[in-house]
């Protein structure tokens, strides 16, 4: 029987492909052992405003260049009441904005954590769920994962009884596909492109944005954030 696992770091409300990936897996493992990096997806993602695409970012404190993700804090206790008023100025005419606001609103302030890691987990399992993905999603943490980088791939695809590897395509620069297929599992590669548009505020159309552009534009539609035709 096939298994497929996807093994990847957790970003902050990221945008439909992110998804896409979840709902192909049996399992999403959040590999957040790894470094932090500053300017990238995992604190901040881009929404959609009268004057353009706008980034919103959740501010952290990196401490060293070897902080881990799941060490990273925030630094600022008000950012989330921040990051709904900016999401309610921008998408209060949007056409499901009645029914997805309510429920990120009580996401966001019941959030009880410094931790960036903890905070991405809860609004990704919120927009999963919001979705109808049935994707388990489990902290590697959980795995004590062993080896070098593609080493630990495979030994969590292996403590998960999995056959299949979903990965991101740009991890085809360093993965070592042959120790995946001495261990029988063979490793498939995500395509992120051919994804519909949608009816979408501030055009021109825009898909590099968070999923909650797409919720807040046309509902919990899981027929969006797959390219698969």
């Amino acid at each position: 029987m096939m298994k497929s696992i996807a093994i990847i770091q957790s970003n902050y409300i990221p945008w439909k492909g992110y998804f896409d990936l979840m709902a192909r897996a049996d399992v999403l493992v959040i590999y957040d052992e790894v470094q932090y990096t500053k300017n990238d997806w995992r604190n901040r993602n881009i929404i959609k405003t009268p004057n353009g695409p706008q980034w919103i970012t959740i501010p952290v404190r990196q401490r060293n260049l070897s902080q881990r993700i799941c060490e990273t804090e925030v630094t600022d206790p008000k950012w989330a009441l921040k990051h709904l008023r900016t999401l309610q100025t921008n998408y209060a005419k949007a056409p499901f904005f009645k029914e997805v606001f309510p429920v990120l609103e009580s996401v966001y302030m019941g959030l009880d954590t410094p931790f960036l890691s903890e905070i991405n987990l809860m609004l990704l399992l919120t927009v999963r769920d919001m979705l109808g993905i049935s994707t388990e999603v489990i902290d590697s943490r959980s795995l004590n994962l062993e080896g070098n980088r593609s080493e630990r791939l495979v030994d969590a695809l292996l403590k998960l009884g999995g056959t299949e590897y979903i990965s991101g395509p740009s991890a085809k620069e360093y993965l070592d596909v042959g120790l995946f297929s001495n261990k029988g599992i063979g490793v498939t590669w995500m395509d992120y492109s051919g994804y519909s548009e949608y009816p979408q505020l501030f055009p021109p159309f825009k898909h590099e944005v968070s999923v909650i552009d797409l919720l807040f534009n046309a509902g919990a539609d899981l027929g969006l954030i797959s390219n698969e035709r």
